[in-house]
């Protein structure tokens, strides 16, 4: 039986996994990967356009430790200090960065957010505004549904977590369907329970709860083997919907952790992105021990994502 807290080790050391995974390959698409990789990448092994060294944070797994960073050491307002500590890696107060330096990759809307936060000193007066529906903070939102335990709490956290940076409605309702899934995965539930719990919490968006239920239909292994086509609007170029969309496809796959993975990197574009997204809930879904030890071995958080599990799982 897999365990709370390696659970939450999985989901965290998921999306890690799942960034390192697909920055190698980040914005080629299908078509290049294949011709690369025609087996898949199935090594976290650096480079990429901003020439990672293996297993380094990308802004992906950065900013969710910023949010898991919020929930370790929360203060009255968990939303102001998750904005807090994203404004820190902004301006280079980070592991492996020169103080005062700005991140190597960073979305268009998170600069945008973070920098009218600096402005207003509000976080839930920032956001790049409606119409910016990148997948920005459903990379980062896995947190709060391995930390917060009570429902109303956790959808209400989801949302305002992202509105930090994408305050656009189809980016906060994403997120809160996203952690209602992870939550459901946490508490042991069958994956198509899990991705019902997420429908339900998107039902007020239908645009939304149609992606959700669309992820049902989709398989990565087939996605990887002939192409996004147009099952994907944006053809898994960073909208947060298709994002949303494959980390279903993802969850509901059979498959052990490390195929599912692999495929929905080879799928391209926004490899890491979407690698971090669907490996956040696949690895709750089979714990961390589903994660291949030589890619946990290489992760630059790694040590600091299991300490953090072990003490998340005391609140359950």
């Amino acid at each position: 039986m897999t365990t709370v807290r390696n659970r939450i080790a999985g989901g965290l050391l998921g999306v890690h996994a799942g960034d390192s995974l697909g920055a190698t390959v980040e914005f080629s698409p299908w078509a290049e990967i294949r011709d690369r990789y025609p087996d898949g990448l199935r090594d976290i092994v650096g480079g990429g356009p901003f020439h990672w060294p293996p297993g380094h944070a990308t802004d992906d797994t950065d900013l969710t430790r910023a949010v898991l960073l919020a929930y370790l050491e929360p203060g009255d307002d968990v939303v102001r200090t998750a904005a807090d500590h994203m404004m820190a890696w902004y301006d280079g107060a980070w592991p492996g960065r020169e103080p005062g330096s700005r991140p190597v990759d960073i979305g268009n809307a998170t600069s945008w957010g973070l920098r009218k936060y600096r402005r207003t000193g509000d976080p839930r007066d920032a956001g790049a505004g409606a119409g910016r529906a990148g997948n920005g903070s459903l990379m980062r939102c896995i947190p709060t549904g391995l930390a917060v335990a009570d429902r109303e709490r956790r959808v209400r956290e989801s949302m305002e977590i992202s509105a930090i940076t994408h305050d656009d409605e189809r980016c906060t309702v994403a997120c809160a369907a996203y952690n209602e899934i992870a939550a459901a995965l946490l508490a042991g539930a069958d994956p198509s329970d899990a991705v019902t719990e997420g429908r339900e919490a998107a039902k007020d968006l239908a645009v939304v709860a149609e992606a959700v239920e669309f992820g049902r239909s989709l398989r990565p292994a087939v996605l990887a083997a002939h192409g996004p086509g147009s099952a994907l609007e944006a053809e898994a170029s960073g909208y947060v919907l298709d994002s949303l969309v494959l980390a279903v496809a993802a969850v509901l796959d059979p498959r052990p952790f490390a195929d599912v993975v692999v495929d929905v990197v080879r799928v391209g574009r926004d490899t890491d992105t979407n690698g971090a997204i669907a490996g956040g809930l696949l690895g709750i879904r089979d714990g961390v021990d589903a994660i291949p030890a030589p890619w946990v071995a290489t992760l630059q958080f790694a040590d600091e994502f299991t300490a953090a599990a072990d003490r998340l799982a005391g609140r359950f």
